[in-house]
């Protein structure tokens, strides 16, 4: 069964939306405003979903303040189905900067440095951005929450991809063989930028598995949904540097194949091109994203809150998103 074409359709208590591609992406116009929706346990609820299924929803020209973004993070796992498990908080990345504004629970996503300049190459390709937020860690992330109020006039774009498409684009008998497998990921380069900015690495990190200075976890390459049920690949490129199964030269040549694969097809991916103070929402358990450095020495800031998920998993019996639509 092919996906429905990108049409507005009435959810979340009479808030239009409107899906920006088929598989991936809705948006919610400025009437919509975060903040008036805590006083609706099922909105959230109902939003949580939508995250889920759709990977990535955005929100224009918000009045939500950062002490409201982190309300939201943590409520999205309160009233997720299921919810999020307990020991499941708000995470705090190995480099942020535990400032009285902000806290150290908050990202501050620059082009000045930090988080999001920790391994840039000036010669590397652009697709070498694709990431997951912290893969790295042993209970990772479930919804990131950014809001972007610093922007360049032209550029500075993000581009998401959709896990569940890149799970059912590969071929049986290849899905078979990945659903075996599991792969390291590894955050260890931000021990360099700690140095450089003079830095200690945040202990802990929003769960208490998550701690300690070795920044490496080890993940299903596989991994299904726990709201939606669905398969989903997991593996990318900045984080994820080995198939623990397979033999050294095996795990490249399949880390690159699949690499690619999330990179180079542009039809399971969705753009968006910023404006300020707009919000975007993803769920890190089914999407990778990655930013376009386009525009030179221009400012580029917003404010990111990760809230924290379940250990990732695999489920045998669980389906595909093509096999769940379709039935």
């Amino acid at each position: 069964m092919a996906p429905a074409p990108p049409s507005p359709v009435t959810l979340l208590g009479g808030h239009q939306q409107t899906d920006l591609t088929p598989t991936l992406g809705t948006l919610f116009d400025s009437s919509t405003q975060l903040s008036h929706l805590f006083s609706s346990p099922d909105a959230l609820s109902e939003l949580s979903t939508l995250i889920s299924q759709r990977g990535v929803v955005f929100f224009s020209s918000q009045d939500i303040d950062i002490h409201q973004q982190k309300d939201l993070a943590r409520a999205l796992g309160q009233y997720a189905l299921p919810p999020r498990p307990e020991g499941s908080g708000l995470h705090k990345h190995p480099i942020s900067e535990n400032s009285p504004e902000l806290g150290a629970d908050t990202s501050v996503i620059s082009s000045m440095g930090g988080i999001a300049r920790a391994r840039e190459r000036p010669t590397a390709r652009a697709s070498r951005g694709w990431h997951t937020d912290i893969s790295f860690e042993h209970v990772p992330a479930d919804f990131s929450i950014l809001k972007m109020h610093t922007l360049p006039d032209v550029g500075g774009d993000t581009l998401w991809a959709n896990g569940y498409e890149a799970y059912d684009r590969l071929s049986p008998a290849f899905k078979i063989f990945l659903e075996g497998l599991t792969a390291e990921h590894d955050g260890n380069f931000f021990h360099d930028e700690a140095r450089r900015l003079g830095v200690g690495i945040q202990d802990k990190r929003g769960h208490d598995e998550n701690t300690g200075e070795d920044l490496r976890a080890v993940h299903p390459v596989i991994r299904t949904h726990p709201v939606t049920g669905w398969k989903s690949l997991y593996v990318n490129r900045t984080f994820t540097t080995k198939i623990v199964e397979l033999a050294p030269e095996e795990s490249s040549t399949v880390l690159d194949y699949l690499f690619r694969h999330i990179s180079e097809n542009h039809d399971l991916q969705v753009r968006y091109r910023w404006e300020k103070n707009d919000v975007a929402i993803w769920d890190n358990r089914c999407t990778f994203h990655t930013a376009t450095n386009d525009y030179g020495a221009a400012n580029r800031q917003g404010n990111r809150v990760v809230g924290i998920g379940e250990k990732p998993f695999f489920d045998p019996k669980s389906k595909s998103r093509r096999e769940a639509l379709d039935a």
